[in-house]
């Protein structure tokens, strides 16, 4: 979240957290500790693509920070694009992977939980962390940079999130 806020005052957009867009029966499941199916992610995710297409037609540019851990969950996102070919990974929807240590990413996710800034217990993130799949080659940059180099990092790719 932090970093998808300032990439998107860097690029002068709105960011979305894909967690405001779960229903309440996702994050019920998630503050017990259960991890979601793909019964639970698949509605959620096409509700985010949809979102993302009115964004898209109106030509106007987002940031939406998400956990959409597989290819075939990307490939949702991807299919915002009015103009995608399934498979082809070639969209406007454009992806990083903030990459960093369990122990890091669990200390983060503590200290979010106990601000009330999320309600994934910490006992779930490991169930994410082997569902991560980046067959698609997508940029992958270190987060334990400061967010102000991980933003900096995204936007000398040449990230363009128009092209």
């Amino acid at each position: 979240s932090t970093i998808g806020q300032i990439l998107a005052n860097v690029l002068n957009c709105d960011f979305l957290d894909a967690d405001d867009f779960h229903p309440q029966s996702n994050k019920e499941k998630m503050r017990q500790g259960i991890p979601l199916s793909d019964e639970d992610r698949i509605p959620w995710l096409k509700m985010l693509r949809d979102v993302l297409r009115e964004i898209l037609v109106a030509r106007k540019t987002v940031i939406l920070g998400c956990s959409s851990l597989q290819t075939h969950y990307r490939e949702i996102l991807r299919s915002a694009d009015p103009d995608y070919e399934p498979g082809s990974y070639a969209s406007v929807v454009k992806f990083v992977l903030l990459d960093a240590p369990a122990v890091v990413l669990a200390a983060r996710l503590e200290k979010r939980a106990a601000e009330g800034k999320h309600f994934m217990p910490v006992t779930l993130l490991q169930s994410q962390l082997d569902q991560i799949h980046d067959s698609e080659r997508i940029l992958k940059v270190d987060a334990t940079l400061s967010p102000q180099s991980v933003v900096n990092t995204i936007t000398s790719f040449h990230f363009s999130i128009n092209t």
